[in-house]
């Protein structure tokens, strides 16, 4: 006698969900039944028609939306006639809501059939809708959205008398709409701010990361000084509390720390919150050296290096490349900070430790990129440790130190013979920076470098 399995499959969860007691289930299950029927049969679509058309008269403005939506994107011949009534409807609706959702539809139907949208007067509503009364500026920037594609389409078709009713046209009237809109958006952007910050206290570290992401996406519309100070005052203790989670949580945090690409100055005076700690996982500890990277500036800079030259003696590879790394790109960031880069850098060369010396000079090619000329004192040291170097990204680097100042260096030629010698044996970036390094010294010193050629 063979068991027989659970029942499984979207046919058999379809007759769960239609035989459910919630009517909003049973809704669902009667659309999607019917989409799994009309699948490669687009005539048949038009048995749904009747069912988004008395959607449109649910009290529910989610509901009444969602048809008009669903109606514009199905691009069957035979619903766009049915399309007209209920969009006029909606256009008219007291939900802001639905009327967005409206406008963007008739952007639609114009793609879909342009005629229809110039006869029942869709262009006209949408003109009215840029003065639309509601506080929320979404129904006036969708409307601004569907009247710019509808231009777009008819510019791009063969001029007719009703594309050129299409085209729009910013006139003194519409302007004066939209700059009345633009000063509803800031006083609606200062309202959100306000009543999003009390979130800041949430004891759930999820709630207050949403809530820094609105006000910050919300605050390019405040115009008032003193209150775009305020928020950045009181966005920073709820950041730094985050960073006293368990370590999950502060990994979540630190990546949702994004606001520091905009707005560096809300955590310039918590450097220290994100120095790493000894028992942090290390995936915590890059999060927090990248951001210590985006904080660093001429005031605090000394800390930032004396705590990284610290976490380059550490035993954990992978970390330590990372902190010489960061060394790098703080000297590439601050200007009047490089030379006490280097500095740092050299002190951590003299360790004569492989993988610290192969990193450190990987960074010094980039800082002589950004300061050409300005650290020429440092070639000699670098080629001395030569010897050190058998990874191919630290030995193309130096080999693109010594091609580009090969003037400076007196013995560039006999240090090219080494890398050309083995040039069979190396990978393929070292091989293209040797063949340019070779180049490079035949053009400064054409007779040195004849033989190597």
């Amino acid at each position: 006698m063979s068991i027989r399995g659970p029942r499984k499959g979207e046919n058999y969860e379809l007759n769960v969900d239609l035989n459910r007691e919630y009517r909003e289930k049973r809704k669902d299950a009667i659309k999607r039944t019917i989409a799994s029927i009309t699948v490669g049969k687009p005539e048949l679509v038009i048995l749904a028609v009747y069912t988004f058309v008395k959607d449109t008269d649910d009290p529910n403005p989610l509901v009444r939306a969602l048809p008009i939506r669903n109606m514009g994107c199905l691009r069957a011949e035979k619903i766009i006639d049915h399309l007209c009534g209920p969009l006029q409807k909606c256009l008219r609706d007291e939900n802001p809501y639905v009327r967005k959702t409206a406008a963007l539809c008739v952007a639609k139907l114009y793609d879909l059939k342009s005629e229809l949208v110039i006869e029942n007067g869709f262009l006209d509503q949408l003109h009215e809708m840029m003065a639309d009364s509601n506080p929320m500026i979404s129904v006036v920037a969708n409307t601004v959205a569907a009247l710019t594609d509808i231009h777009n389409a008819a510019t791009a078709q063969p001029s007719t008398p009703s594309s050129y009713s299409a085209i729009f046209t910013i006139t003194a009237s519409i302007l004066n709409k939209l700059l009345i809109a633009l000063n509803e958006y800031e006083k609606e952007s200062e309202h959100i701010c306000e009543r999003v910050v009390p979130q800041f206290q949430h004891a759930n570290g999820s709630v207050v990361l949403a809530a820094v992401k609105v006000v910050m996406i919300h605050i390019r519309g405040v115009r008032r000084d003193d209150l775009v100070k305020q928020l950045m005052r009181k966005m920073a203790p709820p950041l730094v509390t985050l960073l006293s989670s368990p370590p999950e949580v502060q990994w979540v945090a630190l990546r949702n720390i994004n606001i520091l690409q905009k707005q560096p100055d809300v955590l310039s005076n918590e450097m220290r919150v994100f120095f790493c700690k000894y028992n942090d996982p290390l995936s915590v500890k890059v999060e927090k050296l990248e951001i210590m990277v985006r904080l660093a500036n001429e005031k605090n800079v000394d800390a930032l290096l004396s705590e990284l030259k610290e976490y380059a003696s550490k035993v954990d590879v992978d970390f330590v490349r990372k902190s010489i790394k960061a060394i790098g790109q703080a000297a590439v960031k601050i200007d009047t900070a490089a030379e006490r880069c280097v500095n740092v850098l050299l002190e951590l060369i003299s360790t004569r430790v492989s993988y610290v010396v192969q990193e450190a000079v990987v960074v010094m090619k980039d800082i002589f990129r950004k300061y050409p000329s300005t650290y020429e004192g440092v070639i000699p040291t670098l080629c001395g440790n030569r010897d050190e170097l058998d990874e191919p990204e630290a030995k193309a680097s130096l080999i693109w130190i010594i091609g580009e100042y090969a003037n400076k260096i007196d013995n560039a030629d006999e240090l090219l013979v080494i890398f050309v010698d083995s040039f069979t044996e190396e990978s393929y970036p070292v091989q293209l920076q040797t063949l340019t390094a070779v180049v490079k010294l035949f053009l400064k010193k054409p007779d040195s470098a004849q033989s190597i050629v």
